[in-house]
């Protein structure tokens, strides 16, 4: 047999060694049936996958069981997980400006022949949102050798993506931040009410802020209690066009054989928030290779290219849902309970990650 086999035979052991007697087994077979591909070979549907992987009747029913109604939490296997990645010394983490990040996605598996599903998410080909299960995605990023990999840290039944920021906020460690895109929140505010006090977050073009200290007061009239309205992007309003504010500072630096420029707006705070909330800088990065700028605004005190750098951080992160859709073959599932169709997803995903740092 491959050398790989073993690692993984090996590797899920690990996994599941505290899991109840019975349940281990189940959920053992359940990995394998998944990395090995078999519900590539079955369209998604879990039994044949089983089956297919050469199991005994009494062996297949336990996995089946164990999935729909088994006694066990991802949370168990994600620890272990994690503690196996550490004891073994291969992984490193990814560091930007002295931190280190934490990526987070929002992921779709879309269902739409289950019925009275709940939960949605977007299609980009249908243009609307169907029937799925989504959740939100929390990952360490790091580096095997000059080979960018993730690890999972935690997955949140979405869609509550305000469960996620906490979630994060509850991993953090004092030199983590997070890096998000603009699908997880909509604003800064949204990060200061889950207390998540360190990030790099991209943001709509349309986005406005205010300076965090009031203009002063013209003698007429009433007195100002917000700040400045900062707007970094143009943009035309029902016939009418609002100009950019002009930026604070501009940076230039070489990336990639390119000369990227960022104008910079500092000390800000969000629009709907008075003078003495937590400000934040925002940037506007120009890179000639893309005709839409990059948004980013970020609570850290970073350079322009530091803050770049670090959003790129975020971008590995697409390789999980893409590898457990795709590779594994869990875009389409054929599992209809309350629990299976949750859980189904969630160990394609850890399977996902096992296959990018085994």
């Amino acid at each position: 047999m491959p050398s790989i086999v073993y690692r993984m035979i090996e590797v899920l052991s690990v996994l599941v060694t505290d899991l109840p007697l019975g349940t281990n087994l189940g959920i053992f077979h359940l990995l394998w049936t998944i990395l090995s591909g078999r519900l590539l070979q079955s369209r998604g549907a879990i039994i044949p996958a089983l089956a297919a992987s050469g199991l005994a009747t009494d062996a297949l029913r336990r996995a089946w069981a164990t999935l729909a109604h088994g006694a066990w939490d991802l949370t168990q296997l994600l620890t272990r997980f994690q503690d196996l990645v550490r004891h073994e010394g291969r992984w490193q983490r990814h560091r930007v400006g002295g931190l280190r990040p934490v990526a987070v996605d929002y992921v779709g598996y879309f269902r739409p022949r289950l019925k009275d599903c709940p939960t949605k998410h977007f299609n980009s080909q249908a243009g609307k949102a169907l029937p799925a299960i989504p959740f939100d995605v929390l990952t360490a990023v790091g580096s095997v050798a000059d080979q960018t990999v993730l690890v999972l840290r935690d997955l949140v039944r979405a869609p509550d993506n305000h469960a996620l920021l906490i979630a994060a906020q509850a991993h953090f460690a004092p030199d983590e931040y997070l890096v998000a895109d603009r699908g997880i929140s909509r604003s800064v505010a949204q990060m200061h009410a889950a207390q998540v006090d360190r990030f790099v977050l991209r943001v709509a073009k349309n986005f406005t802020a205010r300076r965090a200290t009031l203009p002063e007061y013209r003698g007429r009239g009433r007195r100002p209690t917000r700040g400045a309205l900062v707007r970094p992007c143009a943009r035309t309003y029902r016939g009418h066009r609002l100009a950019a504010t002009p930026p604070d500072r501009t940076e230039t630096w070489p990336h990639a054989g390119r000369a990227l420029q960022a104008q910079i707006w500092a000390a800000l705070v969000d629009s709907t928030d008075a003078p003495g909330a937590p400000t934040f800088t925002c940037y506007l990065i120009t890179d000639p290779a893309y005709c839409t700028p990059l948004l980013l605004v970020s609570s850290l005190k970073l350079s322009a290219a530091e803050a770049h750098a670090a959003y790129r951080q975020r971008w590995p992160v697409e390789q999980l849902p893409q590898t457990a859709k795709q590779l594994l073959g869990a875009h389409r599932q054929f599992v209809f309970g309350e629990d299976s169709r949750q859980r189904l997803p969630e160990l394609a995903l850890l399977c996902s990650s096992l296959l990018t740092c085994t």
